[in-house]
Order: structure tokens, then sequence, then C-alpha cells
């Protein structure tokens, strides 16, 4: 059986191929302002990836923010589930799972075949999401791959009191005037992200393992700021962007 699950994220939009249970091939691009179009060039680009015709392809299951705008898809499914799934199936020890993505952060408990038992959500605010950090590094100046790696050679991070993306920007800009390091700032900024993220998983309690999913899960300064925050260490798959629509595939498959 061969089935796709596309993650149609605000910044990337994910798919991969499972055939039978087992990744194929998997796809990340740009989703730009086009949901819809970003869908149907990641599901082609993914079936010449592995070497299939649509026609192969059993079922398609959408999730993330523009999973309805994925008009091919049989259905489409909740990140939550999602993520849960993926998560499950990428560690099966794992508990509970944040998410961290460019326009939303998650939190979810599950059991120990990728059930969700509960969840928090902070869908209303760019504070703690990827998009938060893109504004940060635009400020500084300073690309996004390299926040982690700068932030973990500070010693003195600093205080970034405001959640608000806005008031934040102005915390920062107002600390480079003051000559406050770079490398400070951006710790101080992750640990902002840490605070906010780690407070709404707070309302589930998480569950020890836990790992972390989205795209922020590459940005090391972040999961390090989260680990001290929650005081235990936090599992990062190199699968990490693509949790969702791992979770989608086997989702679609398990309908089947």
């Amino acid at each position: 059986m061969i089935t796709v699950g596309i993650d149609v994220g605000s910044i990337t939009t994910k798919a991969v191929v499972l055939r039978d249970g087992k990744i194929i091939a998997e796809k990340i691009a740009p989703t730009g302002y086009q949901p819809q179009a970003a869908a149907e060039m990641v599901f082609a680009e993914v079936l010449s990836a592995a070497m299939l015709p649509a026609d192969d392809v059993t079922t398609v299951v959408a999730t993330g923010s523009g999973r309805s705008r994925v008009s091919f898809a049989g259905r489409s499914v909740t990140e939550i589930s999602c993520h849960a799934a993926g998560a499950n199936f990428l560690s099966p020890a794992v508990r509970s799972v944040i998410d961290i993505g460019g326009q939303d952060s998650k939190a979810l408990v599950m059991d120990a075949t990728g059930r969700v038992k509960d969840f928090a959500m902070n869908d209303k605010c760019a504070a703690g999401t990827g998009r938060f950090l893109e504004v940060m590094a635009g400020a500084l100046g300073v690309g996004l791959d390299a926040f982690g790696p700068i932030s973990l050679t500070s010693e003195a991070p600093a205080v970034i009191s405001s959640l608000c993306t806005v008031f934040a920007e102005s915390e920062v800009i107002s600390l480079i005037s003051k000559g406050a390091r770079r490398r400070d700032i951006i710790a101080g900024i992750h640990a902002a992200v840490a605070a906010r993220v780690v407070a709404m998983a707070g309302r589930i309690g998480l569950t020890a393992p836990v790992m972390m999913t989205g795209g922020v899960a590459k940005n090391i300064g972040v999961v390090k700021a989260i680990e001290a925050r929650i005081g235990s260490s936090v599992i990062v798959s190199p699968k990490a962007q693509l949790t969702g629509a791992i979770g989608a595939a086997l989702i679609a498959a398990r309908s089947t």
C-alpha cells in the first residue's frame, strides 16, 4: 500500500510517501501565498522522487494550517493527531510532543499507541513560534540557521520580558543600542520562547520522554532552552520538520 501525507504549514509545505509503513520519499518546499499550489508542487515532486505515478497512491491525507486547501486529498486531519502519530512512528517511547511551527505552537500528551490524551495550543499570538524568531533574526541581522549555535556561546543571556512580538522587537532594538552582545540577546530570545512554550505545555503536564517537532526543532538554542525549563532532555529526530506529514501518511494507511 502506498499513501502520502501532506503538511501545509504557514512557512513550509512537507510531503512524505509511505510504502507498507516505510518512508520511501520526502519533500519540503516553501508554502508561499498559494497553499494549494505548494501542495500540488510537493506532491508531484515527492512522487517523482519515489518514481511513482499518482495512480499508484491509495490515499492522500492533508494536515497543517492549510489542509483545507488541498483539494486532491482524500481527507484532512488536525496537526495534533498527525504529530502524535508521526512522533510515535519516529520514537515509540515518546509520551509528549512539543511542536513549534511557523505560526503556532502545540503541546500534547499521548499513550503508547500514539493516541492523543490531552493537548494545548497557541494559535492566537506569534510569540513562541517560528515567525517570532524570524522577526527577531531580522532585527539582529542574523540568519536563522546561525541563531542556535550563536546562542550557545552566551554566558549571560539578556532578559526579554515581553512575549508580544512587536514589543519584544522593541526590547531587542533597545538592547542593541545599549551595547548588549548579540549572543546574549539571542540566548535571551530563546529563553523567552522556551518560557512561553513550557508555560503552555504546563497546562496539560508533560510526561517524559518528550519529543520536539516542527521547523524550530532544528534550532539547538531553543531546544536547550526548553530542556533547561522542563529539567529533562528532549528528543529531536532528523525528520522533526516532517513529523506532521509522516503522521498524515500513517493515518492514511490506517484508514484505508
